[in-house]
């Protein structure tokens, strides 16, 4: 037997909530690097028009991380990590924490099992959900790890708490909230991808009598659903980024972003990033899943009789 034996007495909502963000925040400070290499290499090139092989800076995803390790010191790996952390005990807590009431309340009464159509509409209304309330620590994340490769005369803020602050300065409270749609759209198809395939893998082992209800069950199908999410939200997670670290003025909107990827990079450009995006996602997935399944596990076994 491997961790914790689900309660008899099932997590209650807030149990969820609460380990769904605790969960989100140890898997950040376990592939946080990753996810600033994957941040790195999405944008790229953006300002150098044509680009040539020679301006290239980061060469894949080793080589991404021991050329920010060279020039800007080991800490640069964990640039930003305080405004993921926030947003993972907001961001986390809502799309994940509250799947399964959402998906319980969408679910026909009487209805013997959920379906696919369910449990996608509740992946898409937590993901939505969570993005406006966690938007404006996305925006500071993302500028954090994309401005560590300027000198620190060209960094733009000293602080998570001074980013916060000249962005709503500068570019008015509307600049905390860019990107929105992109990222509504990036993780209402994340969402998709990660909690409705973990969901149905994780199903399909316990009803096919595979797996038992461990942590073997959670790492295979947190796995499985790491890949899909990837693949099917590279597109809009490259978007979204670009679109995040810009300046004000550099586009018009999301739509003009993507125009100019395409025009720069053509379509190879929407999967920049691709492997340290699968590393990171699929990684974070395997530690988010175990670590949640076991946290709202010890939560539901704490509870006074």
């Amino acid at each position: 037997m491997v961790g914790l034996k689900p309660p008899e007495v099932p997590p209650t909502a807030a149990m969820k909530f609460v380990s769904a963000g605790m969960a989100g925040c140890i898997a950040d400070l376990c592939t946080f690097p990753l996810d600033t290499a994957k941040v790195r290499l999405q944008i790229q090139g953006e300002v150098r028009i044509p680009r040539t092989i020679s301006s290239m800076e980061y060469r894949g995803v080793l080589g991404t991380l021991s050329t920010m390790v060279r020039t800007e010191g080991a800490r640069s790996l964990y640039s930003g990590l305080a405004a993921g952390l926030q947003r993972q005990m907001s961001f986390a807590s809502i799309r994940i924490g509250l799947y399964d009431s959402v998906k319980q309340l969408y679910t026909p009464k009487g209805a013997e099992n959920t379906g696919m159509a369910t449990r996608l509409l509740a992946g898409c209304t937590t993901g939505a959900v969570a993005v406006a309330c966690a938007q404006p620590t996305d925006v500071v994340k993302v500028r954090f790890q994309a401005s560590g490769a300027l000198p620190d005369c060209a960094r733009r803020y000293n602080s998570t708490v001074d980013a916060y602050r000249t962005i709503a300065r500068e570019e008015g409270i509307r600049g905390l909230w860019r990107g929105t749609l992109p990222n509504i759209a990036r993780n209402a198809i994340i969402n998709c991808g990660e909690l409705v395939t973990y969901d149905l893998l994780k199903d399909a082992l316990l009803r096919a009598q595979l797996m038992t209800d461990n942590v073997p069950c959670h790492f295979v199908a947190a796995f499985g659903a790491g890949f899909c999410a990837t693949v099917v939200a590279s597109p809009v997670d490259v978007v979204k980024t670009r679109y995040m670290n810009a300046s004000p003025g550099q586009y018009r909107n999301a739509l003009s972003c993507l125009l100019a990827l395409l025009m720069q990079d053509g379509p190879a450009g929407l999967y920049k990033g691709f492997v340290p995006s699968f590393l990171r996602l699929g990684s974070w997935n395997v530690v988010m899943f175990v670590s949640y399944e076991q946290l709202q596990r010890a939560l539901a076994l704490a509870r006074p009789a």
